[in-house]
């Protein structure tokens, strides 16, 4: 007997259906989201960042600027959704919500007199036109690297997905001018082209004090920062509310400081996972300090290309390495982890673990921790879900097993 979940189902309709049906049935529903919700962006600012990383960061530091400067502001991002003062989870494990979430979102957005709306704006999204009758009013490119090339087959066409988002929206086109992709998005046409560059002697953030871990979220800022101004906020008014940003969930997220520090990030692709172990170099007083590093690798098809990419990068900067399950989705977790212990060739063995259960890995790596090491767990982030075979789906918190474990052992 062939069992069929809703997700099975998906696959088998993408895979027979003709692209221009699929295409036509994405736009369709894009359009009676909208006339559903009686087209609720045309009545507020939206603000569209997209790229590889950094968009959830980038979505909250903007929308805390624009509050600071008495704004009430809206977004969605990876981490949650936000009108206002009130924020909730986003569970649904999407960057980007279908169509009449988004539409029902903004037209609450309006209801509650939001003047503006953050949105991160995925190339899935994009490539199914959930982005579609949405009136965008700036978009935002943050970088660009490798991933998602299993969903749309070259890095050329993830690129391109990303860059409809600027060929139909001509308005204002905020750009990182240090990302070697920057010119295709500078080339499409619009009203007003910014750029914003950490290696401009006049970067607008001297003098702040930003609390956020590496130079990733120092560009996340500037960007945050570039987009704040085109809508003439204070410089000052930016560095009030960049200064109040100590923690971002699951974003390098410092989650126990004392005896040794244990940090959260959702880093998962391979220039993620170096910034966070060069940052974490850098920062502290390595290698007389430990660093501790769990990390695993999305299943389902995704990026496999990557995993052995992940064993070479932890071989290069972790003194302990745990690999664990992530997301394993219908594939074999076992073999997901093999893979990514291909990439590492010469790490003593003994310091070289594999702890499948996810949340065993989280607690040995606490156990293996002396005063002064870092633990960094990366991968999930703040993700509420953990995704299994055949479209099961547990609540999962890589944060709440931190707490736990260090409230049981008695460590603070």
């Amino acid at each position: 007997m062939i069992n069929l979940n809703s997700m099975n189902i998906k696959i088998i309709v993408k895979k027979i259906v003709p692209r221009f049906l699929l295409s036509a049935y994405y736009y369709a529903w894009a359009f009676l989201g909208a006339l559903a919700y009686d087209f609720p962006s045309k009545k507020l600012i939206i603000i569209g960042v997209t790229g590889t990383s950094g968009k959830s960061t980038t979505v909250d530091l903007i929308s805390r600027i624009l509050e600071e400067a008495g704004n009430k502001t809206a977004s969605i991002s990876t981490a949650r959704f936000k009108i206002g003062g009130k924020e909730e989870k986003n569970n649904l494990k999407m960057t980007m919500p279908g169509r009449f979430v988004i539409q029902k979102f903004l037209k609450k957005a309006v209801l509650e007199n939001c003047k503006y709306a953050v949105l991160e704006v995925s190339s899935e999204g994009i490539k199914q036109f959930r982005h579609k009758f949405i009136n965008f009013h700036t978009v935002v490119f943050t970088n660009l690297s490798r991933e998602h090339i299993e969903s749309h087959g070259s890095f050329e066409n993830y690129r391109n997905e990303k860059l409809k988002l600027f060929k139909e929206q001509k308005n204002i086109h905020i750009v990182n001018l240090d990302d070697k992709n920057a010119d295709y998005f500078l080339k499409t046409p619009a009203k007003q082209k910014i750029g914003f560059s950490l290696k401009d002697k006049n970067a607008k953030l001297a003098n702040c004090k930003l609390q956020l871990l590496g130079e990733f979220n120092v560009y996340n800022a500037i960007c945050a920062v570039t987009v704040a101004q085109a809508y003439g906020v204070s410089l000052n008014v930016c560095r009030q509310a960049l200064e109040k940003a100590n923690s971002i969930e699951g974003r390098m997220e410092v989650v126990v400081k004392k005896p040794f520090e244990v940090i959260v990030d959702y880093a998962h692709t391979p220039e993620q996972l170096e910034s966070v172990y060069k940052t974490l170099t850098t920062n502290y007083s390595l290698p007389t300090t430990n660093l501790i590093c769990v990390l695993g690798s999305c299943g389902g098809g995704r990026d496999k290309w990557k995993r052995p990419v992940l064993g070479q990068l932890a071989e290069k900067y972790c003194n302990e390495i745990i690999i664990t399950n992530e997301d394993p989705y219908d594939e074999n977790p076992e073999e997901i982890i093999n893979q990514i212990i291909s990439g590492v060739s010469n790490f003593k063995l003994q310091t070289l673990r594999k702890i499948v259960d996810r949340k065993q890995a989280i607690i040995k790596a606490l156990h293996l921790a002396k005063e002064k090491d870092v633990v960094i767990i990366t991968g999930k982030g703040s993700e509420p879900l953990m995704c299994l075979s055949n479209g099961k789906k547990i609540p999962w918190s890589d944060k709440a097993i931190i707490l736990e474990e260090i409230k049981k052992t008695g460590v603070s």
